[in-house]
């Protein structure tokens, strides 16, 4: 198992400085973000341009972290691809693919996406529309030796209405979305608050779990107390804040993360634990970011071994 983190916290950062740093705090693996050059919306960090990589520019990005022995765990691009507007469901494909192809060049062999939702449709209605629209995606993956994966982000700011925009976010759709092809980008954190047992969500299959993201979550009990699980209504400013809990790195919430990297080895989990830093205490300075992610680290790494930290003792 290796040690990671998500680097869309800091989009301002280059490729290069970010692995400089993963290497000098003790990291083994980044988890890059890659969304589109040109996209003005919310997510906007871009480590590897996709849309214009070439085979010589992968393969020194693959020297480079190489040389100082960071791991590429995967492309990140996690959009709707659900999307209600057709134009714009077909350039989020497009920059799928590119992903895909991206990663087929730097051989790290996964692509993180979400299964997206149309807020105008129903679930039902919703998950035909995935089986038309997402095989292809996952056969582009399959015969370039990548493999699809989601995470189980309910992304509550696609809704109007803050319901999940999202549909991956519970083990009720995972059956029907690895049949599909998909593997899992488990995050614990969002299973919490949905009163899922993380633990319990590990050992259903394990065997589709291709990559964790460590993010922990603080529960104000009381704002739920007043405002219900659905989360506030009446005024909510912010789509994305539903008003009685919010994202913390490893180690400032309630995720038990002994039990979790625990049971991660016990179903024979090797893959990456990328910390997904999106704590809003430990933000608004690139300073504040990287304590974040430290704070996260000094949580996970004696959980999460080195491969080199076996003594020979015959």
């Amino acid at each position: 198992m290796k040690l990671g983190f998500f680097t869309a916290c800091l989009p301002q950062l280059p490729l290069q400085q970010l692995a400089e740093w993963a290497a000098a705090h003790d990291f083994d693996a980044l988890e890059i973000a890659a969304w589109p050059r040109s996209d003005s919306r919310q997510f906007e960090a871009s480590h590897i341009d996709v849309a214009s990589l070439t085979t010589r520019e992968a393969e020194k990005i693959r020297a480079d972290l190489d040389a100082r022995r960071i791991h590429i765990s995967s492309l990140a691009y996690y959009d709707n691809n659900l999307h209600p507007d057709l134009a714009v469901r077909e350039q989020i494909h497009a920059h799928l693919r590119r992903c895909i192809d991206a990663a087929q060049m730097l051989g790290c062999g996964l692509v993180g996406t979400f299964i997206g939702r149309d807020p105008s449709l129903s679930v039902c209605d919703n998950l035909k529309l995935a089986e038309t629209q997402l095989p292809p995606l996952v056969e582009y993956a399959r015969i370039r030796d990548v493999r699809l994966m989601v995470e189980n982000c309910p992304m509550l700011g696609w809704h109007p209405d803050g319901y999940p925009g999202n549909l991956g976010y519970s083990r009720e759709f995972w059956e029907w979305m690895f049949r599909l092809g998909f593997y899992l980008n488990y995050d614990p954190s969002h299973l919490a608050w949905l009163a899922i047992d993380p633990v319990a969500a590990i050992t259903s299959q394990p065997d589709r779990i291709a990559h964790v993201q460590a993010k922990d979550v603080e529960i104000n009990q009381a704002a739920r107390d007043e405002i219900g699980i659905f989360g506030r209504a009446i005024n909510r400013t912010d789509p994305w804040d539903n008003g009685w809990y919010r994202y913390r790195v490893p180690g400032l919430g309630s995720i038990d993360w002994r039990r979790i990297i625990d049971t991660l080895y016990q179903v024979g989990f090797d893959g990456v634990v990328s910390v997904e830093h999106e704590d809003p205490v430990w933000a608004g300075t690139e300073h504040r970011l990287l304590d974040g992610l430290l704070i996260a680290h000094s949580t996970l790494r004696p959980l999460v071994r080195h491969l080199s930290d076996g003594t020979n003792m015959s």
